[in-house]
């Protein structure tokens, strides 16, 4: 498929290719994005021809509607098969994190992570684990589809804002920017979920999972009472995604700039979803330190009836807010950050497109030189 200059520029962000040269899409997809051998490009002064690395669903064009498609597809997969699989750890942590609520919570059952796990195999059976499943898939597909597509969406916009010189320069605020705002949407799609899946998880009785406990939340505090902990959720979720993906591009720039000694573009693809799921781990490590306070008061206010943030501070206080349940969130969060990557990488990778993260890129070495 031919397409002229202009129309290359159209889908392209100038943070990612230099508009001085049509070979630069060649050489950034070659050294910075994949392991896929660099195809020859054919110009005939005004048209530009480069074959996708892969075609299982023909090619693919960066920052296309299909290529948005794709990676919101992958959002979907990676967020939503992963916290569906932590429901239990979330289940532990969420009764943890609520045991002063003492007209719903026993304190002394959730003293620790393992006394925890035993109450609710002692209590519920294997089945207990997994309550709340449903709003848990549900609520995180919507919000990796809105977190990882509107990513991309708006890392080349602001790019595209910014100009090659500034954006390669200032790389980082544009990862930051990009995921803050995908975020923001993201978390309106997840905090009906949230609210449910807190609800039926924490307190004994009250729904057996979304069927009933949907309805029942609703006749209770009314379908705005769905967004009660929307904010506390912006302030968990806004930083955790900005230092997800922003601590994730450069940790990955990082690995194989200082510690792999074969370019990334040499690397197998088996071995770029390993960096990924390594790259993912260690951000997400990160990330669970950031939002922690913020988790605690979304599941407090989640679980108590007409409770405020204040409230959640006075009956937690502000060692309980960064310290209750943070060693098994650490666990959960850096396991479920690292898989997500590498799932979202794999379905890039299994469409034929490149994986995230890696050298900087080519525009960044010419306005240096420059």
């Amino acid at each position: 498929m031919a397409f002229s200059d202009k129309s290359r520029h159209s889908l392209i962000p100038n943070f990612l290719y230099s508009p001085s040269s049509s070979t630069n899409l060649l050489i950034s997809r070659a050294t910075n994005h994949s392991s896929f051998s660099a195809p020859s490009p054919v110009t005939d002064g005004s048209n530009f021809v480069v074959p996708a690395p892969s075609e299982p669903f023909g090619k693919i064009e960066m920052y296309s509607p299909r290529f948005y498609a794709a990676c919101t597809a992958g959002g979907i997969l990676s967020c939503g098969l992963t916290h569906m699989t932590v429901t239990p750890l979330d289940l532990v942590k969420c009764n943890m994190q609520c045991f002063l609520i003492v007209l719903f919570i026993d304190p002394v059952k959730y003293k620790s992570i393992s006394s925890g796990f035993g109450v609710l195999l002692k209590e519920q059976g294997v089945r207990g684990f997994f309550r709340g499943w449903v709003p848990t898939l549900l609520g995180y597909s919507a919000q990796g589809a809105c977190k990882f597509g509107f990513y991309e969406f708006f890392k080349k916009y602001y790019s595209d804002i910014a100009g090659p010189e500034y954006a390669t320069k200032y790389k980082t605020l544009i990862y930051l920017a990009g995921s803050a705002s995908a975020e923001v949407i993201a978390d309106v799609a997840l905090c009906p979920m949230e609210a449910v899946k807190v609800r039926v998880q924490t307190q004994p009785g009250f729904a057996r999972g979304l069927g009933d406990g949907l309805p029942k939340f609703v006749r209770s505090e009314g379908a705005l009472g769905l967004y009660k902990g929307l904010v506390p959720l912006w302030g968990r979720q806004i930083p955790y995604t900005m230092m997800k993906f922003a601590s994730f591009e450069t940790i990955v720039e990082m690995f194989y700039k200082y510690a792999i000694p074969t370019p990334k573009n040499e690397c197998s693809k088996s071995f770029q979803l390993g960096v990924s799921f390594a790259g993912g781990y260690v951000a997400g490590v990160l990330c669970a330190i950031v939002s922690h306070p913020a988790d605690n008061l979304v599941s407090f206010l989640n679980n108590a009836k007409g409770a405020s943030v204040g409230d959640a501070v006075k009956k937690l206080g502000v060692w309980g807010l960064f310290t209750r349940g943070l060693p098994l969130r650490i666990v959960m969060i850096g396991t479920l950050t690292g898989a997500q990557w590498g799932i979202y990488d794999a379905f890039k990778v299994f469409v034929g497109l490149p994986t995230t993260g890696g050298a900087a890129p080519p525009a960044a070495i010419e306005v240096a030189k420059s």
